[in-house]
């Protein structure tokens, strides 16, 4: 089972809003996920997104791949740095 940190589209039509999930990469982009890490508002700044830093470092020291929008958003936040001092520490 492959498991990425990737986005899912909640909101209205032409006024979307973004959770952020760590799912099986078989299953469909808004279909189910394993557990929500955070979520993102794209008509704010990717700096106001909130993630919970526990969740998305637990997620990734398991293997799990953030897909490129996600890797910004969690580099915008701190958090792959974070990610590699714990990686480069062991």
């Amino acid at each position: 089972m492959a498991v990425k940190l990737r986005l899912t589209r909640i909101g209205r039509h032409l006024d979307p809003f973004y959770r952020i999930v760590a799912a099986d990469s078989k299953y469909a982009r808004d279909g189910r996920f394993i557990e929500q890490i955070g979520y993102v508002d794209p008509h704010k700044d990717i700096h106001e997104a909130v993630v919970d830093e526990e969740k998305a470092l637990a997620w990734l020291e398991k293997g799990a791949i953030p897909t490129d929008t996600v890797r910004s958003i969690l580099k915008a936040k701190g958090i792959m740095e974070k990610y590699d001092q714990i990686k480069r520490g062991k």
